[in-house]
């Protein structure tokens, strides 16, 4: 099984890389590397997961050979036979309809295994539906299918099993799991263990927000709240625990950190790759949307874990004494040094690419193994750092640079991923594979390397890193299996959906339940989502709701003249899809968590849900108030006005969250703030009373304002025309544009075409998939105005109205904390 495993990692690299089309072999298209993707995952799920309690574990039993095999030959049975198949669409032989009804049947037990009953369960019932259309109720009646058809679709084609979502995690989300596990493998989790503690443990409450900030450094490099846990957990919550914070509290601020991983840039939880698919953008533009309100959540998360260190009034870590000028000097020098060296390398390597153009490659390559060189034996020249034991209390913290010179190298994979993401924007599986690559060369030679620097052992140093080299490999491997599993039975539902044609009539269902109402609609949604992670994993939680609800989102808010951005909307069902690993009653990341403070699992959960309405509340946010996610954020100015209000309102709500501001808060006064708060985020709500927001202009107009919109501008429109179903609709849409050019030419970049008829515009064309067709527009439509910003008072005035506010109840409570204390000086006096 061990080297099954790392075989699969190996194919993994081989399909992402270049080196296919550099030897003219081994090229795959994405239905053959798909299958190829879940015959793997099938075979390894068989062998790596018992199926029942009573199985054996010191063995594999034979019928668990039998059908790893079996299921394996299923899910890589359109690669074998890839060229029959494509020869006879839609004309299954018997043999293909064999095997699709056992590849199902393997497929739900795999999921069994891996995953749990739960998402058996929601398949089942998407099946079901798919067979017993015509029993249903009106509303979501549909005439049925037949065995073969269903099989066709589901197991033969790339709609169902085999469809978009199996898809992304064959293309790039292994190799983000891979690259994650690899940087684990090489040591960098300690590492930046490590260097939290020594940044943050002086700090009151310091080892909850070590614990914080660790989570986010993980969430750098890993896509999943579990993993985070238990990674991190085993060191912060009993750290938590030696100073003072109940477990329950210790674990729920672990997990309510971990948690956030999965929305913390670059490398965010494996339903971000979905949505380069899914909404039809690049993935730097989905990390840019997404970092500032992952970066407020961590920060509103610090704020409150240093409310609850200063209600339990805790102690501090205690540190090496060192004068304050040497102190000030250090952190001057830690800062001033970093930022030099981003710009060192940043604008080294621009200059290398300007000169040297083509053969820049090469020499980049060469002077980062130069630079990989150097790091190790600059490190060789210290102790390496010792894992942390949690139960021996902590009698000095160490300085923050003793720690970070002894893995300086662990930075250049991350550099290499951020590189190649956001400053090349080179695809996500392209990235990930040059940053995989960068640290498997880690994993493999700093051992050696050490050894050779230090005068050590060396062929035991070489036999250590070709250990870790396999391990790492197959430990990858092993964690995508539930990944690989959970995307091809989210595939089921999504066949089912295309099917059946009940993505249309969850438009209706939704619209009768929530009575057009856009909030009421959300809040469903919320719901749901939450639901369905009780039972399935955040990554099949996307894609069911997504699929079902984001259509439906942006076509009803376009319907109640709300033009809501479809990266809004999946970024909202992707945060409540995260929520529901920290939301009792099962909350996994709450669960883990648990089982490192050995405490109940049940109330770390609650305890972990308050500290985690700061994150749900966002995602109402920015469907509201899109500046959040920088839509329509054009400046740096801009971006620095917006990123401070956002910033103060998410710590205004945390802090009426935790019933505690400058000191424990009155009733009235947490009231207070969460209106302060909304505010904050939605001064135009309070504009909106007095003055509509948008003045619609005649469709004369819009071509010109097309024109004159700036680069990468977004543009408000409203159309008009009959759906499918019959019934006249009307729609105010939103819709990104690119560079400046021909109007008509903009507008086909997006997947619109135009034709105009004088004054009148009709739409003629919307291209398949196209970021247009995503969001509702239609042939037929006719564009009868276009909304152009209206003159409304300056939003500076209920901003200011707010923070004064605020200082009126920061000053209330000074003054009540200044009255408490005197009584407590005088108490003894007495």
């Amino acid at each position: 099984m061990l080297w099954v495993a790392v075989a699969w990692s190996l194919f993994q690299l081989w399909y992402a890389s270049p080196l296919p089309f550099v030897f003219g072999f081994g090229i795959l298209n994405d239905t053959e590397a798909r299958a190829i993707h879940l015959g793997f995952a099938l075979f390894l799920t068989f062998l790596a997961y018992p199926a029942l309690r009573s199985s054996p574990r010191d063995r594999v039993p034979l019928l668990d050979w039998v059908l790893a095999v079996v299921g394996g030959f299923a899910g890589a049975y359109l690669f074998l036979f890839y060229v029959q198949l494509s020869g006879r669409p839609g004309q299954p032989t018997t043999l293909d309809l064999v095997t699709g009804t056992v590849g199902i049947l393997l497929l739900l037990e795999a999921t069994r295994r891996a995953l749990g009953l739960p998402m058996v369960v929601v398949a089942c019932v998407f099946i079901f539906y798919t067979f017993a259309g015509q029993y249903m109720p009106d509303v979501i009646q549909h005439r049925g299918a037949s065995l073969t058809k269903f099989l066709n679709h589901q197991w033969l084609t790339t709609e169902g099993v085999f469809g978009i979502a199996l898809g992304v995690s064959t293309s790039f989300v292994f190799l983000f799991v891979l690259f994650g596990t690899l940087l684990e493998k090489a040591g960098a989790g300690n590492w930046m263990m490590q260097i939290s503690i020594a940044l943050l443990g002086h700090l009151r409450g310091g080892p909850a927000k070590v614990a914080v900030v660790s989570s986010a450094l993980n969430g750098v490099v890993s896509g999943s709240s579990v993993s985070n846990v238990v990674s991190g957990g085993i060191f912060t919550i009993p750290l938590m625990k030696r100073t003072g914070l109940s477990g329950v509290k210790a674990g729920a601020i672990e997990a309510a950190a971990s948690i956030n991983g999965q929305i913390m840039p670059p490398v965010m939880g494996a339903a971000a790759f979905l949505m380069v698919e899914y909404v039809g953008i690049p993935y730097s533009e989905i990390v840019k949307h997404a970092l500032l309100p992952a970066v407020f959540s961590y920060i509103a998360l610090l704020y409150m874990v240093h409310l609850e260190a200063i209600k339990m009034d805790l102690k501090t870590i205690p540190q090496r004494p060192t004068p304050a000028r040497e102190r000030m000097l250090r952190m001057g020098l830690g800062l001033s040094g970093s930022i030099l060296a981003v710009c060192i390398v940043y604008y080294g390597i621009v200059a290398i690419q300007a000169v040297f153009g083509g053969a820049a490659p090469p020499l980049l390559a060469l002077a980062g193994v130069a630079l990989y060189v150097a790091s190790v034996w600059y490190s060789s020249r210290y102790p390496d750092l010792a894992l942390d034991d949690p139960n021996a209390p902590i009698l000095e913290l160490p300085r923050a640079w003793d720690v970070t010179r002894t893995g300086l190298d662990f930075l250049i994979p991350i550099a290499v991923l951020l590189w190649c993401l956001m400053v090349e924007q080179m695809s996500p599986g392209l990235s990930a594979f040059w940053a995989t690559v960068s640290i498997l060369g880690i994993v493999a030679t700093r051992k050696p390397l050490m050894a050779v620097f230090r005068k050590e052992n060396l062929a035991a140093s070489v036999r250590a890193a070709w250990d870790d080299l396999i391990d790492g490999l197959a430990l990858g491997a092993r964690n995508m299996i539930g990944i690989g599993i959970a995307t091809a039975t989210a595939g089921i539902v999504v066949g089912t959906i295309t099917l059946t044609g009940l993505g249309l009539m969850m438009t209706e269902l939704v619209e009768l339940i929530s009575g057009g109402n856009v909030i009421l609609m959300l809040i469903l949604i919320a719901a749901i989502s939450l639901v369905l992670g009780m039972g399935i994993p955040t990554t099949a939680n996307y894609i069911l709701v997504a699929t079902l609800m984001a259509p439906v989102v942006v076509d009803l808010g376009a319907q109640a003249g709300l033009p809501i951005p479809l990266i809004a909307v999946h970024l909202f069902v992707f945060y409540f899809g995260i929520m529901a690993d920290i939301t009792p009653p099962v909350g996994l990341a709450a669960f883990a968590a648990a089982a490192i403070s050995k405490e109940d699992p049940i109330a770390t959960g609650f305890q972990g849900a308050l500290y985690s309405l700061r994150t749900a509340i966002l995602p109402f946010v920015f469907i509201f108030n899109p500046a959040i996610l920088l839509i329509g954020v054009d400046t740096w100015p801009q971006t620095i006005w917006v990123a401070t209000v956002s910033l103060i309102a998410i710590l205004l709500f945390s802090a009426a969250t935790m019933n505690w501001f400058v000191t424990k808060s009155r009733l009235w006064e947490s009231a207070a703030l969460l209106l302060i708060c909304f505010t904050l985020f939605r001064p135009d709500w309070w504009l909106n009373q007095v003055s509509p927001p948008y003045e619609e202009l005649p469709a004369s107009e819009f071509l010109s304002a097309v024109a004159q919109t700036p680069a990468d501008g977004r543009i408000n429109f409203v159309v008009e025309g009959v759906d499918l179903m019959g019934e006249d609709v009307r729609k105010t849409v939103n819709v990104p544009l690119g560079e400046p050019g021909e109007p008509l030419e903009r507008l086909r970049g997006i997947g619109l075409t135009i034709t105009q008829a004088g004054d009148a515009l009709m739409i003629s064309n919307v291209d398949f998939g196209s970021y247009a067709k995503r969001i509702g527009l239609d042939v037929g439509y006719d564009v009868v105005a276009v909304l152009r910003k209206a003159d409304q008072p300056s939003s500076l005035i209920p901003i200011g109205l707010a923070l004064a506010a605020t200082a009126g109840v920061a000053g209330l409570q000074f003054a009540r904390a200044s009255k408490q204390a005197d009584r407590k000086e005088s108490g003894p006096a007495r």
